[in-house]
Formats: C-alpha cells, structure tokens, sequence
C-alpha cells in the first residue's frame, strides 16, 4: 500500500469518488500501517465580474476574500477527512490558490512527495471532455507517480 496519497477535492459529491473508495483501501489493506493522506482543494485565484455589454472581466481576489476562501477550503477538508482518520489515517489538508488546477495537484504531488495520487474523474468525453479539459487527464500525464482513476457515477456514493 502506498505510504503517502494525495487526493485533490472539489468540493463536490463526484469529486469525493476517490475518498471514498482510498477509505476502504485504508481499512482493508493497511490495519496498523502508518497511511498519510494529504487532501488537497485548490480554488481559482481570481473571479469574473459581469460588466456592460455582456462581457466579463477577470478580477483577483482580495486579501480578505482569499482568506476567507482558504478557511471554508481547510474546513472542508478537515470535515471530508473525518472517515479516513477513524481508520487509522494521518490526515494533511492544503489549500492552495491557482488557475491551473492540475498545475496545483502536480506541484503538492511533489512537495508532499506522494507515492500515489488518487482522483476521481467525471467521466466527460467528446466535446464535453475537450470545451472543460480534464484535470485528471493532465495529472495522469504530467505527474511523477502513479494516478489512481476512480470514476465518479451520479446518484452513487
């Protein structure tokens, strides 16, 4: 079982796939092993203002407002986590701000030195993959360690 896993959350119900499915890893796999779990939650660094004539502007977020989001951030975190403590888990959470977000997962992926990232995917294809991207895709190809793939399926937990 790996040592260090690094998941990076969303903040939705989809996005937790990989949690869920690393818990009962946790559980099953490693009873008495030292598991560290980092769960990562990246946010966008900036936000869109509608202005006159329809068009939208890219706008930072203040000090403030960056402050703010990183605490809602750690508390979900601290709150998703609950589960893989109660298993024995060494539970990390990190915030981080940034436009890329796969940029982000890669860059804690090596400050955390994860042997395993574990993500779930929504399973877009065709247009819909192309029109969003997929984070999980870049990961996969640009991250250093393994990348466990969990789909996400709506209307399952």
């Amino acid at each position: 079982m790996s040592e260090r896993i690094l998941i990076p959350l969303d903040g939705s119900e989809l996005g937790e796939t990989a949690l869920r499915y690393v818990e009962g890893l946790v559980a099953r796999l490693a009873p008495g092993e030292k598991v560290e779990v980092t769960l990562f939650h990246a946010s966008q660094s900036t936000h869109s203002i509608n202005v006159v004539g329809g068009n939208s502007v890219s706008v930072p977020y203040t000090d403030e407002e960056l402050e703010t989001l990183r605490e809602k951030g750690e508390s979900y975190l601290e709150r998703a986590g609950q589960e893989l403590k109660r298993k024995g888990a060494v539970v990390h959470c990190i915030v981080a701000f940034g436009d890329h977000p796969s940029e982000e997962i890669i860059r804690v992926e090596e400050e955390v030195e994860a042997d395993l990232v574990a993500m779930s995917t929504h399973g877009r294809a065709g247009l819909s993959r192309w029109a969003f991207g997929s984070v999980t895709d870049k990961v996969l190809r640009a991250g250093k360690v393994p990348v466990l793939m969990v789909r996400a399926q709506k209307g399952k937990k």
